[in-house]
């Protein structure tokens, strides 16, 4: 009888952790060694509250959050890693000594004027034309070109439908802008669009802006109310006009050879991982210039919206630029954004 109740016992007893096993199958901890342990290093031009450092960073959680830590993403915003240096950080890019980069389209026009083809003016009338021509056929023309640079195109964030700031005063026509001293990016498109409009561009870095303006020696600014408020001109210019003259963007890249020598399952967790990061941001930056506006205005910074007759002169005096630019980058650049003349030049509002 003993020898009953003791089988009986050891029989249950066996059994507890294999049933217990059956009800808990969805609950089992996923498995994260089948991801290459990896570090991975990731510089941008941006302060830390920079859109693209925000971006950043969400991709770098995400992608430690899937690989369980295997897969570490460490990022060094306001370039950090080569001094402050720009351009010297997209040379970094291209030969490897670091991996991963973010960087706007008229800084990775340094290596190819055609990667600026997007910023023709007025080519978007709203950042949701932006993102969906980028995401469907766009995207893939900057991997191409890239490509040539040792690069390959991950994704891609907003940066601004741009505007103009100035410390001199209000502008509301051409003859507003005539050699006002403007700080622009690298690209030919920001030099070339302000030349026809009789100011002075300065290509200047972004690090470098905040301390010409308090000296002088730059009388205004162009960028989105996203990047103005993270590096604070709001609190040192005086008016702003709202044109939504240009769309920019950031371009999330990484070294090919470095890219080449991760597992595919690691390639894969990446291109997965930065396209989820930028769908925030973009979403997030679309929400919040909303309110930056506001708080800009409540804080004294003077806000011009002009009128659409008023926005028309702009435009044609750079239709000729526009057709300019347009022949020069080509019919396969203008295809892949689909920028066409007749169809964008409208400018409507983004809604």
């Amino acid at each position: 009888m003993l020898q009953h109740y003791l089988a009986i016992v050891f029989f249950a007893l066996t059994m507890i952790p294999i049933l217990s096993g059956c009800g808990k199958q969805a609950e089992l901890p996923q498995r994260y060694d089948n991801y290459q342990k990896v570090r991975l290093v990731m510089t941008a031009s941006g302060t830390e509250i920079g859109i693209e450092s925000l971006t950043a960073k969400r991709f770098a959680e995400l992608v430690s959050e899937a690989s369980g830590g295997n897969v570490h993403i460490e990022f060094y915003p306001n370039d950090e890693l080569t001094g402050g240096n720009t351009n010297e950080a997209v040379r970094a890019l291209t030969e490897g000594a670091v991996d991963l980069g973010a960087y706007v389209t008229g800084t990775m026009s340094l290596l190819d004027p055609r990667l600026e083809v997007a910023t023709i003016p007025w080519s978007f009338s709203s950042y949701q034309e932006a993102r969906r021509v980028i995401d469907e056929t766009g995207g893939d023309y900057y991997a191409k070109v890239l490509s040539d640079y040792g690069l390959v195109y991950l994704g891609s964030t907003h940066n601004a439908m741009r505007q103009l700031t100035s410390n001199r005063n209000p502008i509301r026509k051409i003859e507003d802008l005539k050699d006002l001293r403007i700080r622009v990016l690298g690209g030919e498109v920001y030099r070339l669009f302000f030349a026809a409009l009789g100011a002075t561009p300065v290509p200047l870095g972004w690090s470098e802006l905040n301390i010409a303006i308090r000296q002088g020696v730059i009388e205004g600014q162009e960028n989105g109310f996203f990047l103005m408020r993270s590096g604070r001109l709001n609190e040192i210019q005086k008016y702003m006009t709202v044109w939504s003259y240009l769309y920019e963007n950031y371009l999330f890249v990484i070294n090919r050879k470095t890219f080449e020598s991760l597992e595919p399952k690691t390639q894969n967790l990446l291109r997965e991982k930065i396209r989820e990061a930028c769908e925030w941001s973009r979403d997030y930056l679309e929400q919040e210039e909303k309110k930056i506006r506001v708080q800009f205005a409540a804080e004294g910074l003077e806000i011009i919206d002009l009128t659409p007759e008023e926005l028309e002169t702009f435009k044609e005096r750079v239709r000729p630029l526009r057709e300019k630019l347009k022949e020069k980058y080509g019919a396969e650049a203008c295809e892949a954004f689909r920028i066409d003349m007749e169809k964008n030049y409208s400018g409507a509002e983004d809604k």
